[in-house]
């Protein structure tokens, strides 16, 4: 689905995660999270010169880097993300797509950030004191090879 274009921006607060393939079964995992961020890629430049030139470098394209997405969210004791990670731990990793969906104020979908071949890398549990209560949060980091926007060619 192509990105919606509207005059007024969307709000940051309206999205959902979606990742295909981590649940016994195969099925899509559909989970809200309080924070998304990571949604980055960068083309590194090389510098180049040959000997016959000004003394000045070319820039080439180099690698492309795609930036872990961390997702935070509070906890509900839904395991699928948990077990997705424990097998990873286990040396089996599962290598999964998914996308991060930003939705207007009706939760109608307006945009979709694609991920690849994305993997659980690092997990961290909730920050525990008895003296807060602020709700428990655990964060999902996910590496992965690539990065689109739905409707792109």
């Amino acid at each position: 689905m192509p990105p919606i274009e509207r005059d007024d921006p969307y709000g940051v607060f309206n999205f959902e995660v979606e990742i295909t393939g981590v649940t016994d079964d195969g099925s899509s995992v559909r989970a809200s999270f309080s924070e998304v961020s990571g949604l980055e890629v960068e083309q590194e430049a090389i510098d180049y010169r040959n000997g016959s030139e000004d003394i000045r470098a070319r820039k080439l394209p180099g690698l492309k880097k795609f930036t872990n997405i961390t997702m935070k969210r509070g906890i509900t004791g839904h395991l699928d993300f948990w077990n997705w990670i424990r097998t990873a731990m286990k040396g089996q990793v599962q290598r999964a797509d998914g996308s991060i969906i930003l939705l207007d104020e009706n939760r109608q979908e307006v945009q979709r950030w694609n991920f690849t071949r994305g993997w659980p890398c690092k997990y961290t549990g909730p920050g525990l004191n008895a003296a807060n209560s602020e709700v428990a949060i655990e964060t999902l980091e996910v590496c992965h090879e690539s990065l689109d926007i739905d409707g792109q060619s």
